[in-house]
């Protein structure tokens, strides 16, 4: 019998029982592993991280090359769901260096959910504001396992070959500079100008304003104050030049951005066209009534030996109603008068709507007339004047005139004051007088009636001159004409 150590006995258990160990492990492995893969769907294939589904960018770092000095560009981005079910994006956020300004311009991951496998882009717009490197961070919330995944994006920003500026304001100006160009007629201009937040920050706007001359005739309104990101607002400028030439200036937005200024050039230059006479008819002018007349001039022409009537017609033709205020001529003494028949003082014309004037020549003396015809309104420019030419070869007496009577009313055809147009007083005294007119002189007793122009009148001898009086009408001819007016007239002139 052989009897063995007892080290060598206690070596030999332990090495049998480490081999039934790794027999027991190596048996079991395989019902461990199927009980692991239980808790996850067979069918998927993927990890556990996989299977609870998850949103990752194809690309750790997205290159966006090179974007010019105030320049905008596009960077495309790519994400995958590698996940086994759909997952819904929550929101897009990104985070840019001071060089630059970032939006999402295209977002096509957002809206509905990403099936498993599926990829989506997202675009990002990227402006250059200082020239160097440039970095975007992308952070994008959704409900897969993960809840956010990051991407970067990045690049540089470079001068253009015509740019001297290696900083831009973070307010964008559009346009970038406002030109009035080269005005010539009086009439303001007006142009806006619209600023905007290019950041991915809020400003604030402390002023704008305009630097230039005093006398550059620019007015500025606006209403901006603060501005989120992309926001903008609209600012308008007047120009109504003042004087003759160039009218430059500088508008100038201060803000709380890291440029903390920007400004835009503003330019204009007045050349006044040379002045004209102005014309009989105005322009039309919008909401305003236009007085015009079927003849620009009222000729009676050469030759007259008889009184002679012209009519015409006073048409408004603008697009508002427009009033008579006033129809009266510029001289006095010649034997022209307006009928109070048709167009009238205080007379409303509508659009397209006309009223006859009909004037009366009966002249007092030889030789040509100069006269005009003066009419006040409301439509535009406010008055019409019309010319009145012509040429007598003698005076007209109306001393032999018809007078008219109706219902035991004198109806004369004209004003009972013109009927003493021309009429002078060449010698006074206290009972009687000397009167000098058309068809020669007459002798003027005191309280003794006299006809004259187609009226019957009762003569006063007063120690001014002469008072005429018909009914309520009443003339005064005064004796000494340096000293007082040719004529008064008191009452109503009546017809």
């Amino acid at each position: 019998m052989t009897i063995t150590p007892l080290n060598h006995r206690k070596n030999n258990i332990s090495t049998k029982l480490f081999v039934l160990s790794c027999v027991a492990m190596c048996c079991l492995a395989p019902s461990l592993g199927y009980a692991s893969s239980g808790f996850y769907d067979p069918n998927s294939g993927s990890s556990a991280n996989s299977a609870a589904g998850g949103l990752a960018a194809t690309e750790k770092e997205f290159d966006g090359g090179k974007i010019t000095l105030g320049s905008t560009g596009q960077t495309v981005t790519l994400f995958r769901n590698e996940g086994g079910r759909p997952v819904n994006i929550k929101g897009i956020k990104l985070y840019p260096s001071s060089t630059v300004s970032a939006e999402i311009s295209l977002n096509d991951c957002s809206g509905q959910p990403l099936p498993g496998g599926a990829e989506c882009p997202i675009v990002v717009q990227v402006k250059g504001l200082q020239t160097g490197s440039w970095r975007v961070e992308m952070l994008i919330q959704h409900d897969g396992r993960s809840q956010l995944t990051t991407t970067t994006l990045k690049g540089d920003v470079a001068a253009g070959s015509s740019d001297n500026q290696n900083v831009l304001s973070d307010v964008e100006a559009i346009p970038n500079d406002i030109d009035f160009g080269s005005l010539s007629s009086s009439q303001p201009l007006i142009k806006s100008v619209i600023l905007r937040n290019v950041t991915a920050k809020p400003l604030v706007i402390s002023s704008v304003t305009i630097n230039t001359s005093s006398q550059s005739g620019y007015r500025l309104d606006h209403d901006c104050k603060g501005l989120n990101p992309s926001q903008a607002c609209l600012a308008t400028i007047t120009w109504a030049p003042q004087q003759e030439g160039k009218a430059d200036g500088i508008l100038i937005i201060q803000h709380s951005g890291s440029s903390k200024v920007a400004s835009i050039p503003i330019t204009g230059e007045f050349t006044p066209d040379s002045t004209e006479a102005a014309t009989i008819f105005p322009s039309a002018v919008p909401g305003r009534g236009l007085l015009v007349s079927s003849q620009e001039e009222i000729d009676f022409e050469s030759g007259l030996e008889n009184e002679a009537s012209i009519s015409l017609s006073l048409v408004n033709v603008g697009d508002a109603d427009l009033t008579l205020s006033n129809i009266e001529l510029s001289g006095t003494d010649n034997g022209l008068s307006v009928l109070s028949k048709g167009c009238q003082e205080g007379t409303v014309l509508r659009p397209i709507e006309a009223c006859p004037l009909t004037l009366r020549w009966v002249p007092v003396r030889e030789g040509a007339i100069f006269d005009d015809l003066q009419i006040v309104h409301s439509g535009a420019r406010g008055i019409l004047v019309v010319p009145i030419r012509g040429d007598a070869d003698r005076a007209i007496s109306k001393d032999s005139q018809a007078i008219v009577e109706r219902n035991g009313v004198v109806r004369n055809k004209y004003r009972k004051a013109d009927s003493l147009s021309g009429f002078t007083i060449t010698s006074h005294s206290t009972k009687s007088a000397i009167i000098s007119g058309p068809g020669g002189s007459r002798i003027i007793k005191h309280d003794v009636p006299v006809v004259l122009g187609g009226v019957e009148w009762k003569a006063t001898i007063k120690a001014t001159g002469i008072e005429f009086k018909n009914g309520a009408d009443k003339i005064n001819l005064l004796f000494d004409r340096s000293l007082s007016s040719n004529t008064s007239t008191t009452g109503d002139d009546g017809e």
